[in-house]
């Protein structure tokens, strides 16, 4: 009989012991894969044909080359990104991209004036047909509606590009070249480098380039 109590005051110690250890057991490690599916969903989508070093973050190609403005630039042209009109001669074409800094920052609220010749070769010299400027949005972007430029002599096709700042400095002047048509006219002004990358058509089915200005502010 005497060693019933000494049995129940083991138990109880053995009860005691187990207790604190629950107590002091770190909880189980909450799961982590919907926290990482949300952050991913969070995560901006890069912008298409960004080119950017992930050890320097600084943009591969370097600046874009600058080219000869021509004699056909004229200052003033209107605001906007859609340059085809009612009569305008030419195949249409979409041209996408970004301006960016030297660190490949994308600059926003940049002008960027476009003017070319239309699907025949030729300017308007005294208007602002297929000529205008627009600034990029907050993620440094531009889009332009305009018509495949065609062959005048002694030029390949080509779209004539100014940049400037948001102080109104000029920071690039230089030509956009189409893949399949302006490298295939002998040009000595033309730089494979100002080609621009070929996109899905667009929603109408019309040819779909993209470039992105690197400029040195």
């Amino acid at each position: 009989m005497r060693g019933i109590p000494k049995m129940g005051l083991w138990l109880a110690l053995i009860g005691l012991l187990l207790a604190a250890c629950s107590a002091s057991s770190p909880p189980a490690p909450m799961s982590t894969p919907a926290l990482a599916a949300t952050a991913a969903e969070a995560a901006p989508s890069p912008l298409p044909g960004l080119a950017v070093s992930p050890a320097s973050g600084a943009c591969r190609s370097g600046p874009t080359p600058s080219q000869t403005e021509g004699p056909y630039y004229t200052a003033g042209s209107p605001e906007r990104t859609n340059l085809v009109e009612a009569g305008t001669v030419g195949t249409p074409l979409l041209v996408t991209g970004v301006v960016l800094n030297a660190d490949c920052v994308p600059l926003s609220g940049a002008r960027v004036d476009f003017w070319q010749a239309d699907g025949a070769g030729e300017y308007d010299n005294a208007g602002f047909q297929l000529r205008g400027h627009q600034f990029t949005d907050e993620l440094g972007r531009y889009q332009l509606e305009t018509v495949i430029p065609g062959v005048y002599p002694g030029r390949s096709p080509h779209i004539h590009v100014k940049v400037f700042a948001n102080d109104g400095r000029e920071i690039l002047t230089t030509q956009l070249y189409l893949t399949g048509i302006s490298d295939q006219i002998a040009d000595a002004i033309f730089d494979a480098a100002l080609l621009a990358q070929d996109e899905a058509p667009d929603a109408d089915g019309h040819r779909h380039v993209s470039f992105n200005f690197v400029v040195v502010e």
